[in-house]
Parts: C-alpha cells; sequence; structure tokens
C-alpha cells in the first residue's frame, strides 16, 4: 500500500474515534445525567481501552456528580486523582514505547486542568453531602496543585530540549512563556462561601481577596470584570440570609490532530503529528435566576474553565511537541538513511534496502498520530450569583437562555430552605 493511501485508511479509522461516546453524549445534551452514567458504564468497554482507566473515572464520575450521585462522584474522581499521581512517575517501558511508536501506547495521565478541577467538584460532592471540612480538604488540594504547576514540566522540558538538540531536531524558541495563572477563582469562590457557612469571616475574606488577586494576574484567562455580587457575599444584613447560586454551561475542550509533513531528501518526509485542543461551542448566552416572589438576579462568569484549560496546556504542549519531532526525525531519518543507501547498492541489496526504506517511511506515516485522549465532560465556564433574603423557605427556577432570548433549559428547586448564618448554596448544570 501506498504511503499516502495507508495514511487515509489510519485518518479514515482514527476519525470515527468520537462515534461511541455519541449516545452518552445524546443524554448529556438532554440533561439526563442519570441516564448517561447507566449508558456509560454499559459500554464501557467499547468505549476505554485498558490505558484510559483516568478518563473513565473523570467521565463517570462528573457525569455521576450532575445526577446528584455525590458519593459514587467523591470515589471516583478520587480514583481518577490517584491514578494521575501514579502515571506521573510512569514506568520505563512505557516511556520508551513512546518514543519508538506514539504517545498512544502510554497510559493517559490526565491534562493539569482535570487535575485541578477534580479537586472542586469533589469539594462541591462533600458539600452537598453535609461534610464541610472535608470540602476544605478538596479546596487546599487545589491550592497546592496550582502552587506546583509552574516547576511540574521544568526538568523535563530541559532534557527533551537537549535531545532534540543532539537529534539535529527544530527546536522552536518557546513562545510559550510560563502561565500566569496561578490561582483559580473558582476555588476561591467556593472556599469564600464554605469558609462564611462555617462561620470562619476572617478566612473567607481571605479567599475572597485571592479571588480579586487571580483576576488581576491572569487577564488572559480573565478577561472580563470579577461578578459584582461578590460586593455582596461577605456583607450580608443582620438577620438576612444568602441564597447562593453556582451554575455551569457547555463542556470542557476536546483535541484535535493537526499534521504536518516535511520534505528530506532525497525524497522522504518527516511526519508531524500533534495534538490541538479546539473547543465545543456553547449555546449558553444568559443564565437568570427567578424566585417565585418576584426577585431575580442574572448569574455573571466567574471561571472560563476551557480557558484556564488551554493556559495550563502550555508547558505540557511543549514537552509533546519536542519529544515528537525527536521521534518523528528519528523514523525519518531512518528511511532516508535506507533510501540513500539503495542508491549506491545494486542488484538484491539495493532493492531489499529500497523496501526496508519504503517500509520505514509506511511505519513512519501509520504510527505517528497525535495522542487525543481528555476527559468529556467537565463543563466550558462557571457562573455565580446570589441574592439576600429573610430566612425562610424558596421556591425558584434556573432558566438558561441562548442568542434568540428562548429558554434551552429551566430547572425547578421547591421549598428550598434559605437560613441565617448557615451557606444556602444551589447547583445547576446544563451543559449544551
Amino acid at each position: 500500500m501506498k504511503p499516502l493511501a495507508f495514511s487515509l485508511v489510519i485518518f479514515l479509522f482514527f476519525s470515527c474515534a468520537s462515534a461511541p461516546f455519541a449516545r452518552v453524549d445524546g443524554k448529556v445534551e438532554e440533561s439526563d445525567y442519570a441516564g448517561s452514567v447507566t449508558l456509560l458504564e454499559k459500554e464501557k468497554k467499547s468505549l476505554y481501552t485498558g490505558r484510559d482507566n483516568i478518563l473513565y473515572y473523570l467521565d463517570k464520575g462528573m457525569l455521576a456528580h450532575y445526577a446528584g450521585l455525590y458519593t459514587d462522584s467523591s470515589d471516583l474522581l478520587e480514583s481518577g486523582e490517584r491514578a494521575i499521581e501514579a502515571a506521573f512517575t510512569k514506568s520505563i517501558t512505557q516511556e520508551i514505547s513512546t518514543y519508538l511508536v506514539n504517545d498512544t501506547t502510554r497510559d493517559y495521565d490526565g491534562e493539569d486542568y482535570e487535575d485541578i478541577y477534580i479537586n472542586a467538584f469533589n469539594a462541591l460532592n462533600y458539600y452537598h453531602r453535609g461534610e464541610l471540612e472535608d470540602a476544605m480538604v478538596e479546596i487546599r488540594r487545589m491550592s497546592n496543585k496550582l502552587q506546583n504547576l509552574s516547576v511540574k514540566y521544568g526538568a523535563i522540558l530541559t532534557n527533551l530540549q537537549k535531545k532534540a538538540l543532539e537529534e539535529e531536531a527544530a527546536v522552536p524558541p518557546d513562545e510559550n512563556a510560563p502561565s500566569q495563572f496561578s490561582d483559580s477563582a473558582l476555588a476561591r469562590y467556593i472556599g469564600m462561601l464554605f469558609y462564611r457557612g462555617s462561620g470562619r469571616w476572617d478566612d473567607a475574606r481571605i479567599d475572597r481577596d485571592r479571588l480579586r488577586v487571580a483576576f488581576a494576574n491572569a487577564p488572559e484567562v480573565y478577561p472580563y470584570p470579577e461578578p459584582s455580587s461578590l460586593g455582596e457575599d461577605l456583607s450580608i444584613p443582620g438577620g438576612m440570609a444568602r441564597l447562593n447560586v453556582i451554575a455551569f454551561g457547555g463542556l470542557s475542550p476536546t483535541k484535535e490532530e493537526e499534521t504536518l509533513r516535511i520534505p528530506i531528501p532525497p525524497a522522504r518526509y518527516i511526519k508531524i503529528a500533534l495534538p490541538k485542543m479546539v473547543s465545543r461551542p456553547s449555546e449558553v448566552e444568559r443564565i437568570e435566576v427567578a424566585l417565585d416572589g418576584g426577585e431575580r438576579f442574572t448569574l455573571e462568569l466567574l471561571e472560563n474553565i476551557e480557558a484556564v484549560a488551554r493556559e495550563t496546556y502550555k508547558k505540557k504542549e511543549r514537552l509533546i511537541y519536542l519529544k515528537t519531532i525527536i521521534r518523528a526525525t528519528v523514523k525519518g531519518a531512518t528511511s532516508s538513511v535506507l533510501e540513500a543507501a539503495a542508491a549506491d547498492q545494486e542488484g538484491g541489496t539495493g532493492l531489499l534496502l529500497g523496501v526496508l526504506s519504503l517500509g520505514a517511511q509506511v511505519y513512519a506515516e501509520a504510527s505517528e498520530k497525535a495522542d487525543l485522549r481528555i476527559s468529556r465532560y467537565f463543563p466550558g465556564k462557571a457562573y455565580v450569583g446570589g441574592i439576600n433574603l429573610e430566612p425562610g423557605v424558596y421556591s425558584f427556577s434556573v432558566t438558561y437562555y441562548g442568542q434568540s432570548e428562548r429558554p434551552l433549559a429551566v430547572f425547578r428547586y421547591e421549598d428550598v430552605p434559605v437560613k441565617e448564618n448557615s451557606l444556602n448554596l444551589t447547583e445547576a448544570v446544563c451543559l449544551r
């Protein structure tokens, strides 16, 4: 089979990789999260390989959270977190195979934003279970991960840059300077609410201030104003209670392959296949909370999770780029050297070397592919808002609107107690 034809077969095969998730995605589109959990478990063997355990834990854990299965979600997300920790110190055998074939030969080790938000959603799991102290532990774990993020890949990148120079591979300038993202507004917001709910007002003010610093320090991630409701979250009048609402909308990014072929003499090429994060556009334009008594307020964007995903991916993306360049250069050089040797030989030896050269090129074409694995069900954005109310029992709706101002989804909350000196937090989700 000619290299081009072989490449086409490979492309068509892997372009269908997301098709098995179509039925689960359909349940998610309908906000049938319990149904999506059941279906994902039923089709687990066709959706995940033995190297995708982390993806399974994250996907099912997030869907279980949306379905209100908070204990199950905690168990799954914690299993995913432990697996990510273990995968970062991967075996030598798996690491060697990534240089010989591609990155899909190793266990999926998780994206940094996935590892970060595991704790945010597990904190919410614990809150819904009435375990506020455990929720705070999750927020502290998330904070520690953010602090360590800037140095996580330092030594690995340095070693890869040296190896790339030894292989005479093209090493581009580091355009991805160290990320300015060092804290999560979502983590600080949840922490502020949890501290306030437990009566630790000084700690709540510290997290509110850190939230504002997060906005100031990372304008690429937060190019919009902080939610105006923050001014009221720690200024609740005496005798009043506060209802807070956090709503998630859209879906986090996926990955697509970007392929480049660089000619090398005399008649071969180097194939470079890189994973690129791509957006999944959301229909959500506005989210409004309407109480049955007539009060209304609009939720404001707190965290663009997609922007955080892209920003935290920068260092790892460069690591992937360097490894891919090294691997592709070696594969391409092998074919080119064999071809040149074949030209210098006659008879059977030249023919054999020519066949080996072609085989090396076909192998490089077939084996060089990007690792497109990524979790599917983290939300794309987080919105927040709140209102001060007389203590009591309230019923209200959370409505998601699209561009046409027609409701995309309406969620009802009946007879919700809103207590003084307590955290009254409601969560809504529409992943369209």
